[in-house]
């Protein structure tokens, strides 16, 4: 395993922190089985990641957890299928695809499940769209980060409901072999000796700037792994192993339109709307509330990189929540989130976690306890597919993804999906007993931001994702 992935899986020597991610693929009807069974089969066959499990050498006390080639992949355990019972609404399915997210992997086997569920009816409060089925795709962060899944849904759907083909993308690269990584050490001795009369002319040319650069350097990685003691919410402070998950769009041209407003990005506008949201949460509950902590995973992902795998750095920071408009809120979020983009550290993750993976096990698990659970929220942002995608004959006509609160209260994730954003909310019970009236307010969050792009625009120096 890479340094990042076997964190992500050692960290659930405390189950509150487990990194399962869950996703909904809603289907306009039921596709057709056989061709779905060829098509999940056909992408195991090419990608690693979904054929290998985890050799784990007693719970990581004599050794660093390895992807290892599973002895089979009973396609029938991985790939269910099950009838939504009655009255087969949206909660319903919610419910569902919440107690799937609550099981624990078996390590013995590749960590994925799809489910299949049909019976789907009725689904508009969820979708807006009264679709016949749905894709239940749970899988382990240590197998992929968000953005790398939906690489890899690129190869599980079709460009039309016609096509009958399966997945011939291939892997950009395999595993590396045991001879690259022992001579990972002598490459990087070489770098090292190339790069060093550059070291030493800068040293002696600009010794105060070096000097700074390494305090700065140091000092940034304090920042990424520093633990906080507790939650900065007064209300959503229990934590618990039940999760209760929900689901809702918003009109992605609008709430991009909404940040051009006031020159700012579509996260902008998005952290923005959840901070609003969660205001409004905590006001509901006559509970005053001036900050919350955050965690915004960052992609550090290039098109060099494996599909799977991850490449993203947690960045934690304290969200100011005060009672402001919705464009000043968007602008200062905005601010505060890049310059956690400009932290130092933060192109050296995978080598920091490297360092923590040689930690005895318990050690870890006791860092990043710290530094997770104390937080108040997870908030992510993954651009998705843009153009119409089919499953065995069955048009995807949404996609929420529900990324794990791995400690926090919650966590609320945007996946866009074509024109729309799809805002899937992952709480955890013990945190947020009463999850429809969260939903509720984050809702009234977005609306909120949303009410921006009616303004009249005043200028664009910078938009975007």
């Amino acid at each position: 395993m890479s340094a990042p992935d076997a964190l992500l899986w050692q960290i659930e020597r405390d189950p509150r922190l487990r990194t399962t991610i869950v996703a909904i693929s809603m289907l306009d009807r039921d596709p057709d089985i056989a061709r779905l069974e060829a098509r999940v089969a056909a992408v195991v066959r090419q990608v690693p990641r979904m054929r290998q499990c985890v050799d784990d050498p007693r719970g990581g006390v004599l050794g660093v957890p390895r992807w290892v080639e599973a002895d089979e992949v009973d396609l029938a355990f991985h790939l269910r299928h099950v009838a939504l019972p009655q009255p087969g609404d949206g909660r319903a399915l919610l419910d569902l695809a919440g107690v799937i997210a609550m099981g624990a992997f078996d390590p013995a086997r590749p960590l994925w499940e799809f489910t299949l569920v049909t019976g789907v009816t009725g689904v508009t409060g969820v979708t807006g769209h009264a679709g016949g089925a749905a894709l239940i795709q749970k899988f382990h962060h240590s197998l992929s980060d968000g953005v790398g899944a939906v690489e890899l849904a690129r190869l599980l759907f079709d460009p039309s409901a016609d096509d009958e083909g399966v997945a011939d993308a291939t892997e950009s690269r395999r595993d590396e072999p045991a001879a690259s990584r022992w001579l990972a050490p002598i490459t990087a001795a070489v770098k090292l000796s190339t790069a060093a009369p550059r070291i030493v002319t800068r040293v002696l040319t600009d010794p105060v700037g070096v000097a700074t650069s390494a305090i700065a350097g140091v000092q940034s990685v304090a920042k990424l792994i520093a633990p906080v003691r507790e939650p900065r919410s007064p209300l959503m402070r229990g934590r618990g192993l039940a999760r209760r998950l929900d689901a809702f769009d918003v009109d992605l041209a609008c709430l991009r339109r909404a940040a051009h407003v006031v020159d700012a990005s579509l996260n902008d506008a998005f952290l923005a709307a959840v901070g609003e949201g969660l205001l409004r949460y905590h006001r509901r509950h006559d509970v005053d509330l001036d900050a919350l902590r955050v965690t915004m995973p960052i992609n550090l992902r290039r098109d060099d990189h494996d599909r799977g795998s991850n490449h993203f750095a947690p960045a934690r920071f304290t969200m100011p929540i005060r009672d402001v408009d919705p464009g000043t809120r968007m602008r200062e979020l905005g601010a505060l989130a890049r310059r956690w983009r400009s932290e130092p550290a933060l192109p050296f993750t995978d080598a920091i976690a490297g360092v923590l993976d040689r930690a005895p096990v318990e050690i870890t698990a006791a860092l990043f306890g710290g530094m997770l659970r104390a937080m108040d929220v997870v908030a992510t942002n993954v651009p998705g597919l843009t153009d119409p995608v089919f499953l065995a004959g069955a048009e995807v006509v949404r996609q929420y993804a529900f990324a794990p609160p791995s400690g926090a209260a919650l966590s609320v994730a945007l996946l866009s999906h074509g024109a729309h954003c799809c805002i899937g909310i992952n709480a955890d019970v013990a945190a947020v007993p009463d999850g429809d009236v969260l939903t509720a307010c984050l809702r009234e969050g977005f609306d909120d931001v949303l009410g921006l792009g009616r303004q009249p625009r005043r200028s664009a120096k910078r938009g975007g994702r």
